[in-house]
């Protein structure tokens, strides 16, 4: 079984310059760290709100480091160097609404101002690119909204094969999709 690779990418003036620490991208690997139970392989980075710098960095982590899974946090809002969503539309082939919609719908049971949100998702070759918020709980609220159907979005696109524990959160592939134990 080969090592999937998820790149985690943390969007932010801020947490890039050293001004503060960085919280969204070990929120994002200490969730994937407890619910997945396949092999994988993070490819971190932390980059300012530059979407020139979002767009190669995306290209980067799916064209050349065969990322499966690229899961981004921060940028996502109203404000004008808000620009994650765009970079991601930018170089997806294919936009994925519904991801986007889920997040806000779970978020708008938490806090009123998740419909300020624009996150998004979108698929760049074998590669599914995924817009979170920034802040720590919302992080785990939005994948554990969307997470069910991640994986088996990435095998429709030939990328790698990623299981995890039930308990923690349940994918759902359809009888077809499943592997052999």
């Amino acid at each position: 079984m080969s090592i999937a690779r998820i790149g985690l990418v943390t969007i932010s003036d801020r947490a890039s310059s050293g001004a503060y620490e960085d919280k969204g991208g070990p929120a994002m690997n200490a969730w994937f760290a407890r619910v997945l139970t396949s092999p994988w392989e993070a490819v971190v980075r932390v980059i300012p709100d530059e979407q020139h710098l979002i767009e190669a960095t995306l290209i980067e982590l799916s064209d050349n480091l065969g990322c499966s899974l690229i899961v981004t946090t921060g940028g996502t809002g109203p404000a004008k160097r808000d620009v994650t969503p765009e970079a991601t539309e930018a170089v997806c082939e294919k936009m994925m609404p519904g991801f986007g919609e889920l997040m806000r719908t779970e978020s708008l049971k938490f806090v009123p101002t998740a419909i300020l949100s624009r996150q998004t998702a979108g698929i760049r070759g074998k590669s599914f690119i995924l817009n979170l918020p920034g802040k720590p709980s919302a992080i785990d609220d939005c994948l554990n909204a969307v997470f069910p159907a991640v994986p088996y979005c990435i095998d429709l696109i030939e990328g790698a094969y990623l299981e995890s524990d039930p308990q923690q959160c349940k994918v759902f592939r359809p009888a077809h999709a499943q592997r052999p134990k």
